[in-house]
């Protein structure tokens, strides 16, 4: 059965919200909004006043987890002054879920490669989430949607090595000596994010999703030096289905009339980005036939 994707061309905080409407579902109890808090020194990821409209309507309370590389956001006191230093405490209750352990694990009995997740632990203050992606490229992955908000970006640091590494370690210090084949990479972090969609009851369950396109760099927001956007803005996308949701955002790629898609769309076929898709799909947790339904 197609999953329902509302789409506008009208990128605009306000639109955020008119689209989060239309999904008719209220995210019961305590909400999280996941966000990507943006890399000291990123310029392209989707600002806190951006998102304030959608957040705020919701009552939610912004999540985070601390990275697994080196940076701003790898540890806990780095990362809280960034999230100070980007806005997000000034607008926000912000909860940096792994700031303390030990992690919450979440079981995946179907996943292909992991049988595991580590997330933050402070997961389970929450009834409900709202996913907010911004879709964009990704050095690794090809690209960063819904889906990799919901693994990596649930994920606790540990958990982020766990993915990155196949399932073998959860030690950052040693991880990037030890990442695994491309193709184990983008099945452990489908397997990750059907622990999450599981944790909330399913597609259909407590959770909701919005990608927007919008400064589409190659590179992802976890890039300290990202290049400038190749394409024009796309739009914004919201869908109780994570799987319809990246699937039509790779989509209106492929049908852009821009100079540029040839570069970003380089990025997701060399990481055979598509491949997170199809075994999300696999999993079942989600469908890449989707209906769009267009506003303006």
């Amino acid at each position: 059965m197609a999953s329902k994707v509302y789409f506008t061309r009208t990128i605009t905080p306000e639109k955020v919200l008119e689209l989060y409407h239309l999904l008719g579902k209220g995210l019961p109890g305590r909400v999280a909004a996941k966000v990507h808090s943006g890399e000291d020194g990123n310029q392209n990821y989707l600002k806190p006043g951006f998102w304030k409209p959608v957040i705020d309507a919701l009552g939610a309370t912004v999540v985070e987890c601390n990275t697994a590389y080196e940076g701003a956001r790898n540890y806990t006191d780095k990362h809280q002054k960034l999230l100070a230093k980007h806005g997000w405490t000034r607008y926000f209750k912000v909860d940096l879920m792994d700031a303390e352990g030990p992690d919450l694990v979440l079981p995946i009995p179907g996943g292909k490669v992991l049988k595991q997740d580590f997330v933050g632990k402070n997961l389970t203050d929450y009834d409900s989430a709202v996913v907010l992606s911004h879709f964009k490229g990704h050095p690794m992955g090809g690209y960063g949607g819904a889906l990799k908000q919901l693994s990596i970006g649930f994920a606790s640091s540990e958990g982020k090595s766990w993915i990155h590494s196949g399932g073998k370690l959860k030690d950052q210090a040693i991880l990037w000596d030890n990442t695994c084949e491309q193709d184990t990479f983008l099945e452990c972090m489908a397997d990750a994010a059907s622990a999450v969609v599981r944790h909330f009851g399913g597609v259909g369950g407590n959770l909701a999703f919005i990608n927007v396109m919008a400064n589409m760099s190659v590179d992802c927001d976890c890039c300290e030096v990202a290049e400038d956007p190749c394409m024009k803005d796309i739009g914004i996308l919201v869908s109780l289905d994570p799987v319809a949701i990246d699937q039509a955002c790779i989509d209106l790629v492929y049908a852009a009339d821009d100079p540029g898609k040839a570069h970003f769309l380089e990025r997701v076929t060399s990481r055979n980005g598509i491949h997170t898709i199809e075994a999300a799909a696999a999993l079942g947790f989600g469908s890449r036939e989707y209906e769009l339904i267009e506003i303006d």
